[in-house]
């Protein structure tokens, strides 16, 4: 018999339980997670939510990027379905809610309303977006973005790690490059539940905020003009901008031309976590070294100039 919506709560404590299990796969530092995008890791939590999705009697499909789709069916299932979910990949350092807890709390939302033998009008899917954090192949967000239309199919699955091993390939390796096409359909709306990374709700006594808006994120490149010198030994007299007010002083010529490029050279902690004697198709990369260890200091990853 079906259940009045107004007296409908979710498992607390299944949903806790499923979060541990998750929390299992790809452990990491301080009891949080290391699970980059198409390592081995993702794949075992993979095929866990894909089993857990079925036993739940959704449909699973996955796209060309390796997007997961549950989809649970609507009594209309021609309408545009709502869509709950996140990320079940993390950051080098990553915790065990951050994202994951979107996909998982839309999975306990299908249980939920399985208990209480409810058909919703619309059909659900959850969904899992892939290198949603981009902390293995860059740029973030990249699987969504092309669901949404904004990238390209076939630029995003050329996309190469810090060891040189390629989107497409390790989609492929790991068993999801799937068939269903890219985005190009309708979604009636789009909930994704998250963990509040700050004190504000808790210190107001909040169970639940809503987003409204989020910063913008600018990226930019930095040229540095001019001599590279220690600041420590180097006399204010023989800086370069000095010399440029006071042409008379001994020494070299106050400037050098052209510009000198900083970047930061790839750290072995983002390099992800594959099964031995996976070795990619092409031959022009930097050895590689897979490791369970946690990241490096950062002592390990000077800045360099180019």
């Amino acid at each position: 018999m079906a259940t009045s919506l107004g007296n409908i709560r979710i498992d607390g404590d299944r949903l806790w339980q499923t979060l541990m299990d998750s929390a299992k796969i790809g452990p990491g530092r301080a009891g949080g997670l290391r699970r980059l995008a198409l390592d081995d890791a993702d794949k075992e939590m993979r095929d866990l939510f894909v089993a857990w999705c079925e036993a739940a009697g959704c449909t699973v499909s996955v796209d060309g990027m390796g997007n997961i789709f549950a989809h649970r069916a609507g009594r209309d299932d021609t309408l545009p379905p709502v869509m709950i979910g996140s990320h079940l990949d993390t950051q080098v350092a990553g915790g065990r809610f951050d994202g994951i807890l979107g996909v998982l709390g839309g999975l306990e939302v299908v249980r939920t309303l399985n208990d209480h033998g409810i058909t919703t009008k619309r059909p659900i899917e959850v969904v899992n977006w892939t290198n949603e954090e981009g902390a293995r192949f860059r740029p973030p967000m990249i699987a969504s973005a092309v669901f949404a239309g904004v990238r390209e199919l076939d630029w995003a699955l050329a996309r190469t790690d810090d060891d040189g091993y390629v989107y497409g390939e390790e989609l492929a390796r790991i068993g999801y490059a799937g068939a269903t096409p890219m985005g190009g359909r309708d979604i009636d709306s789009y909930f994704e539940l998250h963990i509040e990374q700050g004190p504000e709700l808790e210190a107001r006594n909040l169970p639940l905020g809503i987003v409204t808006g989020a910063y913008q994120v600018i990226g930019m490149n930095v040229d540095f003009h001019g001599e590279t010198a220690h600041s420590g030994p180097t006399a204010m007299a023989h800086m370069g901008h000095r010399r440029a007010q006071r042409p008379g002083l001994p020494g070299r010529p106050p400037w050098r031309g052209g510009a000198t490029r900083w970047s930061a050279p790839p750290c072995s902690s983002s390099r992800s976590t594959r099964s031995a004697g996976n070795t990619p198709t092409s031959t022009a990369r930097r050895p590689r070294a897979a490791s369970t260890a946690g990241p490096t200091s950062s002592a390990s990853c000077p800045i360099t100039p180019r």
